[in-house]
């Protein structure tokens, strides 16, 4: 089992160097060797996970060669083009935890608590407040905001039970993580979508974020009728259990440095990011992982923790890289199909399907369902990601007649309502391992609801937007 591990580790390490090196010096042979380090990597995380555990991954691979089989283009090159089809985002997951490092390094959440007080005193303050907080953390941590933030909730609410209180926990985390993927620059779906379907990086983000502002606004008013039907009065609650936590908090002077600081670490990655991207024009996914290694190295630099550095590496190494082995496999499982299926106009076919029904329905065009093509994918038990590489894999071969960052628009918003709903995927059962409640209530029934209010509310905003341009 070590060695299976031990090759699991080294096949992900190559792989990833060799992504950034042949970015910036092409080698024919060290391509093929990259390659081959993802075969490593699909074979390794098979062994290690098990056949009973790795059946997506697998599942991915197999219709992906079957595919190639039926279509008669079976060959080695074909393997060599599925390996390499997802090198971006395997060297960008490989990468992107590396900023939860930083967050760990001093109790930041805690500071902004404490000097945030006054803006969090009652039920609706506190709500949007956790749901911009989520938005923030989403940056640094991804989905594991998620538990990240909840237990932060639960901390102040911990003496709070039932099912009334879960929703009002549950669904500030949930559908703020959801609309995340709408506009947050290192979330790799979000990066993936726009990439590939060419779209605008500034007109994204911004159409994104005036989206997930709407939504929050939105899930708001649904907090709000949501416990006056439970019959709480979480003002009351809340203004109590603050006034206890802010008698045992650090001195103010500290508490204020932490929060610039944090606002700081923000500022200069997400700045960075575009900086770099601006002037030199260097893909996202490979302007962010060379970005957040360098960042996240110059705060250990100056907070003068080589040590803690090397141990959160070495940590990393050992058990991270173990951890995200599935998710890489599954995106290596997903190139080679997504490689096939290129081959086989399985996309135009698709599209066809979408124009045949739009000519029987004539008010009815493609981005109305799309997002029901990524809902459904979710609900197969797909997460966010996947669904994105295999639906925007496949647009890319195909010219739609719509602004890509409209269709980059219409693909998040099923991948936020696939989050919010599918007990089947990450961030769902991330929620219900920390609250106890199963995944068809902290999806379905928490949020039903307001995923059909939003889907109309973004659909309205899409359909606008055509006319208009």
């Amino acid at each position: 089992m070590n060695i299976i591990a031990y090759g699991l580790r080294i096949a992900t390490v190559i792989y990833a160097l060799l992504h950034f090196i042949t970015y910036f010096f092409t080698s024919d042979i060290l391509l093929v060797i990259q390659a081959i380090s993802g075969f490593g990597i699909l074979l390794f995380a098979l062994l290690h996970f098990k056949l009973t555990r790795f059946k997506l991954p697998l599942m991915l691979f197999l219709i992906g060669i079957g595919v190639l089989f039926y279509t008669n283009h079976f060959s080695l090159a074909d393997l060599y083009a599925g390996f390499l089809q997802m090198r971006n985002i395997i060297g960008l997951l490989i990468i992107v935890p590396m900023i939860s490092w930083v967050l760990r390094g001093e109790p930041y959440m805690e500071a902004i608590l404490s000097q945030a007080h006054h803006a969090i005193d009652t039920s609706k303050k506190f709500y949007f407040a956790v749901m911009v907080f989520t938005q923030v953390i989403s940056y640094f941590l991804l989905f594991g905001a998620i538990p990240m933030v909840y237990q932060f909730i639960n901390g102040i609410l911990k003496d709070e039970k039932g099912e009334g209180w879960e929703n009002f926990k549950g669904t500030a985390v949930l559908r703020s993580f959801a609309l995340s993927t709408m506009w947050v620059v290192s979330i790799p779906s979000f990066i993936f979508a726009v990439e590939t379907m060419k779209a605008s990086l500034w007109l994204a983000i911004l159409q994104g974020l005036l989206i997930a502002v709407l939504g929050i606004g939105l899930s708001v008013a649904f907090s709000t009728k949501q416990e006056k039907k439970y019959g709480l009065n979480i003002t009351s609650v809340l203004q109590v259990k603050i006034a206890g936590i802010l008698r045992g908090s650090t001195s103010s002077k500290i508490n204020r440095k932490l929060v610039m600081e944090f606002l700081l670490l923000f500022i200069t990655l997400f700045g960075t990011i575009f900086a770099l991207h601006g002037i030199f024009s260097l893909e996202l996914m490979i302007t962010i992982p060379i970005v957040i290694f360098f960042w996240s190295l110059l705060y250990y630099g100056i907070k003068r923790r080589p040590g803690k550095f090397m141990e959160e590496a070495q940590h990393y190494t050992k058990e991270g890289m173990l951890r995200q082995s599935y998710q890489l496999s599954i995106m290596l499982g997903a190139g080679v199909l997504i490689s096939a299926l290129n081959q086989t106009g399985f996309g135009t076919a698709v599209v066809d399907g979408v124009y045949y029904l739009q000519g029987h329905i004539p008010f009815l065009n493609f981005l109305y369902l799309l997002p029901f093509i990524v809902i459904l994918l979710g609900f197969l038990g797909l997460g966010p990601l996947t669904v994105m590489v295999l639906v925007a894999g496949i647009l890319e071969s195909i010219a739609l007649p719509y602004p890509p960052e409209l269709i980059v628009l219409a693909v998040t918003s099923g991948s936020v309502i696939s989050i919010l709903l599918s007990p089947l995927i990450m961030p769902v059962i991330v929620l219900s391992a920390s609250n106890g409640l199963n995944g068809f209530k902290n999806g379905i029934k928490f949020n039903l609801g307001y995923a059909i209010v939003f889907y109309i509310l973004v659909q309205c905003y899409i359909q606008t937007m055509i006319h208009i341009l």
